[in-house]
């Protein structure tokens, strides 16, 4: 049999559901899968900013790509976004699973552990694990029911190892001081243990599900915070967002047929020391 491996990686004709679509890493993830030829729901929490991205995508691309507001905490939101999206743009076969959340209120996510409260664990919970499960679950499901499907989640490397908190002095994100709160990690290395539990229950259904584990992506952080950080990567800085979206392209395609349950990170070596 002859394989053109250029092919594997064609998603012509497919439809694909980025969550956190607006977003800093979901904007790349949706423009690489519409440049490889899938239809884009871009689902996000702001209607109009999810419209208007989809707009652009589809102008770009010549595919279709339409947005969706949607609550990823709510089930009977997410739920009602799968229909609309399949009455649109057909059953999904890929799942960009990346909606994340650092809540409205920075000076509480930011706040020392000793201080840190249960309410803003359990808003940030509500969304980077319990709506990452929720996604999952229904587009997951459907997946299944039909015997294919892709579904790649977006942690962290802080989901694989500890923060440094040497590199936090001096450190600011958008003009403020920052650091790296426990229950991002917590909430992180839950999706790798998710991502391996729903890997192994779908896989006889045919549904692959991976992890995506971006190392730190530059996004506004200021100069004292990139020089630290990249002074602790092997390959010597941080990451762009548009380097994540190579690794992703692969893991939704055919040319990962055969892998599952994994996690890739996309770090610049930092896992390897």
């Amino acid at each position: 049999m002859t394989t053109s491996f250029k092919a594997l990686f064609d998603l012509t004709g497919r439809t694909a559901v980025v969550t956190g679509g607006c977003g800093i890493l979901g904007r790349h993830f949706a423009n690489g899968l519409a440049e490889f030829g899938a239809n884009v729901a871009i689902v996000d929490l702001d209607q109009a900013a999810t419209d208007e991205a989809a707009s652009d995508l589809a102008s770009r691309h010549s595919v279709r790509a339409k947005g969706y507001g949607c609550d990823i905490t709510q089930p009977d939101s997410v739920r009602a976004a799968a229909d609309a999206i399949e009455a649109d743009l057909g059953p999904v076969s890929i799942l960009l699973n990346n909606a994340a959340s650092k809540t409205r209120d920075l000076d509480a996510f930011f706040a020392p552990v000793e201080q840190f409260s249960q309410d803003t664990w359990r808003e940030i919970m509500a969304v980077n694990l319990d709506g990452m499960f929720t996604v999952a679950q229904v587009f997951g499901g459907r997946m299944a029911e039909r015997s294919y499907g892709a579904i790649v989640q977006t942690a962290s490397i802080y989901g694989l190892m500890a923060p440094d908190q040497r590199i936090y002095e001096g450190s600011e994100y958008m003009g403020r001081p920052i650091n790296t709160p426990a229950v991002y990690t917590a909430s992180k290395a839950g999706v790798i243990g998710l991502t391996k539990h729903l890997a192994t229950y779908w896989a006889a259904k045919g549904v692959r599900v991976n992890t995506l584990t971006p190392g730190g992506v530059e996004s506004g952080q200021n100069e004292t915070f990139k020089q630290r950080y990249g002074a602790r990567i092997p390959l010597g800085r941080m990451a762009r967002a548009d380097e994540m979206v190579g690794t992703m392209l692969f893991l939704v395609s055919d040319a990962a047929s055969y892998v599952t349950g994994q996690n890739i990170a996309v770090d610049g070596g930092l896992s390897a020391w």
